[in-house]
């Protein structure tokens, strides 16, 4: 997507973290995520929708966690 270009309605633009983890931690983490067949990162954002939901603090209309794999062609 070129810099001027919108994106498909109904898309959020997603946030970007730098997350400073112990080595081991994130081994663990990187390990889990592939039992689950997630990335690391798709495990992270799992693990803290879960944790925000469990404490009643997940927003009411949060976006849906993106999809594995390339994106949808969009009809031409």
């Amino acid at each position: 997507m070129s810099p001027g270009e919108e994106k498909p309605a109904g898309r959020q633009a997603r946030k970007q973290v730098l997350l400073r983890l112990d080595p081991q931690v994130y081994d663990a983490l990187a390990r889990w995520a592939g039992e689950e067949l997630r990335s690391a990162n798709a495990q992270i954002e799992f693990l803290l929708r879960r944790a925000l939901a469990e404490t009643g603090r997940l927003p009411s209309a949060p976006g849906p966690i993106p999809r594995r794999g390339r994106p949808p062609k969009a009809s031409e």
